[in-house]
């Protein structure tokens, strides 16, 4: 015990509580199996006398540090993490209400630039948004961002580029979608209190739990509640932005994507965002390989290259490479999550 204590010495100096020994055990390879060699009967048994064993003066929290009442914020930090999730949906809903009540008065280069200047207001509040909150990521979210605008732009406008390869082209501008785009920035503060909820409730049955295996079956169904949580709330918004759009329904490659976002958010803002930005850039492969089959196909006797993607498009539509695409990867991630988010490291604070 004493070797473990002076191997361990930083995290358990570091320590607020016990759990926190007990998720820094566990990073470092530590199971119930290892506990029981040192007369244990689990992880968390281990870091409990871990804890004892240290002088007092080095386990109290400084001033304005974590404190031990669990992760939630106060309802003063709650309500101004609300109000920065309800920005990017404002932003975008207002942008459409401008250019709704302008049509067929502003010109084509003034609507243009409502949009752009919409586009970036909503940029920078969903900015704004995951600086902070339940969906901030302590260790930043690499390049996911550059997937995420990859995503996002053929949300809007890859149904109708397929549509102009397939058929020949492309011809020249093509028309968006902006429907998946307005729904998506709506679901943002849903989506910040889903994460809050699933984080809340995590850290209170790590507190209860007395072993790593009955955490990590009690956080699972944790996580897919938020999940399915978050895509009840996200099906409406959607549906609502398409039916306010003149759409016919809710797209289900939308209905992915938004998901696809969610999980990757809720592994970033748990410190793993590497698998989310690997699911992301899977996506964004599979969307652009797709028109690229196609414009190879035109070669001579590269015909078959096409045969997929039409075999997808006839039995879907265009917006079926889409949902293959990011509701393949969403499910990828979410089995990935269910792993990751298992863990009692996954629930440390910094």
């Amino acid at each position: 015990m004493k070797s473990l204590l002076h191997h361990h010495r930083d995290l358990c100096e570091r320590a607020v509580d016990p759990l926190e020994i007990a998720a820094g055990l566990e990073a470092h390879g530590l199971t119930d199996r290892t506990a029981a060699r040192y007369r244990h009967r689990d992880v968390f048994a281990l870091a409990e006398e871990l804890y004892a064993r240290m002088p007092p003066r080095t386990r109290e929290p400084a001033i304005g540090g974590p404190s031990e009442t669990g992760p939630g914020p106060d309802t003063e930090a709650r309500a101004a993490w609300t109000l920065l999730a309800l920005l990017p949906g404002a932003a975008c809903l207002a942008t459409a209400g401008v250019l709704r009540v302008t049509e067929g008065v502003l010109g084509d280069g003034t609507r243009a630039l409502v949009t752009v200047v919409g586009a970036l207001l909503a940029c920078l509040a969903l900015r704004a948004c995951l600086g902070r909150g339940p969906l901030r990521a302590p260790e930043g979210a690499g390049r996911a961002g550059m997937y995420a605008c990859w995503l996002l732009s053929y949300a809007v406008y890859g149904e109708e580029l397929l549509a102009q390869v397939m058929s020949g082209g492309p011809d020249g501008p093509w028309d968006g979608t902006p429907a998946p785009l307005l729904g998506l920035a709506a679901a943002v503060a849903l989506a910040a209190w889903c994460a809050h909820l699933f984080t809340v409730h995590a850290h209170r049955k790590l507190s209860g739990s007395r072993g790593l295996e009955e955490f990590g079956e009690g956080v699972r169904p944790l996580l897919l509640a938020a999940v399915t949580l978050f895509l009840g709330a996200l099906l409406p918004l959607l549906y609502l932005a398409d039916l306010g759009l003149g759409g016919g329904g809710t797209p289900v490659a939308a209905v992915a994507l938004g998901v696809l976002f969610f999980v990757a958010r809720l592994l970033a803002a748990h410190g793993l965002p590497e698998p989310g930005t690997v699911a992301l850039a899977a996506a964004c492969a599979v969307e652009a390989l797709a028109p690229a089959l196609v414009l190879s196909a035109r070669l001579p006797g590269l015909e078959p290259l096409a045969q997929p993607v039409n075999v997808l498009v006839s039995a879907g539509g265009t917006g079926a490479v889409s949902a293959l695409a990011c509701g393949g990867a969403a499910l990828g991630l979410l089995l990935h999550a269910a792993l990751a988010l298992s863990r009692a490291s996954a629930h440390t604070r910094g």
